[in-house]
């Protein structure tokens, strides 16, 4: 059997940072937010273990200096 658990803690960060406590919303406004959450914050501010605790950003950064 396959391990999920990348996509399961992948999903229940989701769950938690943008819809805990907030009602969903339509379809479309709903698809529109996670978007914006995994472009804007997921993958370029959010930390990662494997770049040494740092944002993509900031180990871009320091690669090109």
């Amino acid at each position: 059997m396959l391990d999920n658990a990348l996509a399961e803690s992948f999903f229940a960060t989701l769950k938690r940072e943008l819809f805990e406590g907030r009602p969903l919303s339509p379809r479309a406004n709903t698809r529109t937010a996670i978007f914006e959450w995994i472009e804007g914050w997921y993958n370029i501010r959010r930390l990662h273990s494997s770049l040494g605790y740092r944002s993509p950003t900031e180990y871009e950064t320091a690669l090109a200096a």
